[in-house]
């Protein structure tokens, strides 16, 4: 495959950051007070999640990146902000002192089999989320191309405003969605669901037809140019008004499905505002998310091992 001139690719990246914790040591006896393991911790690995992984992402496929969000005024925010400086992301994090930077911590024992798994988070003020739309609106102009990565942190409250502001700056406007209420997407280029964001929305299919006729009225009733279905083992499916392409797998192992999504949509953002044509940046992005399984933890996806 040849690769594009990635470096033409400028996208902005808004959404809620997390920052991956990871204990690793030995479990090799189980407690006396409880029935659990005992973890002689080893060593410490950061890795940024959410949009801030989305980011990651499109720098490491060579993109010009720019990252907006919201951390807590802590640790963990300070730590996300020297790995974003390291990645080569260009981040604006506001920083909110009510709230704390959401982490994940999972504990990792004996052939990187986890443990447990601890969730740090609080919702950001109403105050710093203005104030972050007015940063989204300054960045706007050197953009290309606009992720918006919804994980239901908080972050994304003034989404709805987001998504006509870029489209009315003639951006093209990518969503990876979260909860059963799509109609604040209502607008953007395209949604990338998975098999139970879906389903949360639409309800049970019964079979591709029936799969087809709820993603293609989901679509077309939120004024979207495409949807794209990630499928997991079965690949994936992109729904337009044309009608629907099937991608199979590319996965030769999978190892990690965490972070998949992101590689997934920042991918496509990347191929996109690089003028390669939609069809060919999902299948591009299908072969970038059978890489990334392949990979522990969120660890994102290169230029060179998307095209040599």
């Amino acid at each position: 495959m040849k690769a594009p001139d990635t470096s033409k690719a400028c996208v902005l990246v808004v959404g809620d950051v997390m920052l991956d914790r990871y204990w690793f040591g030995d479990a090799t006896r189980i407690s006396p007070e409880a029935p659990v393991p005992v973890v002689r911790f080893q060593k410490e690995k950061l890795m940024l999640g959410g949009a801030a992984n989305v980011a990651h992402n499109c720098a490491a496929l060579g993109a010009r990146t720019q990252l907006l969000s919201v951390v807590g005024a802590d640790e963990a925010g300070t730590t996300m902000q020297r790995l974003l400086e390291e990645a080569g992301i260009r981040a604006s994090l506001q920083r909110d002192p009510s709230m704390a930077t959401t982490v994940k911590l999972r504990v990792i024992g004996q052939r990187q089999h986890q443990l447990l798994r601890i969730d740090f988070e609080t919702q950001p003020s109403h105050e710093v989320l203005a104030s972050k739309l007015a940063d989204f609106n300054t960045a706007l102009p050197a953009c290309n191309m606009v992720i918006l990565s919804d994980y239901g942190k908080g972050g994304l409250t003034h989404i709805a405003r987001m998504i006509e502001a870029a489209r009315g700056a003639g951006k093209t406007v990518l969503v990876d969605p979260k909860g059963d209420d799509y109609t604040r997407y209502r607008g953007a280029n395209m949604v990338t669901p998975n098999v139970e964001e879906l389903r949360e929305v639409v309800g049970r299919w019964g079979d591709e037809a029936d799969l087809e006729r709820h993603a293609q009225e989901l679509r077309a009733g939120l004024g979207l140019d495409a949807l794209l279905l990630t499928r997991g083992a079965h690949g994936m499916s992109l729904f337009r008004a044309s009608g629907a392409t099937h991608f199979k797998s590319e996965a030769r192992e999978v190892y990690d499905v965490s972070g998949a999504g992101d590689t997934v949509i920042a991918s496509i953002g990347v191929m996109l505002g690089s003028g390669a044509p939609l069809e060919e940046a999902v299948r591009v992005a299908n072969l970038a998310g059978g890489i990334k399984v392949g990979k522990f933890g969120t660890a994102p996806v290169t230029r060179e091992e998307l095209f040599g």
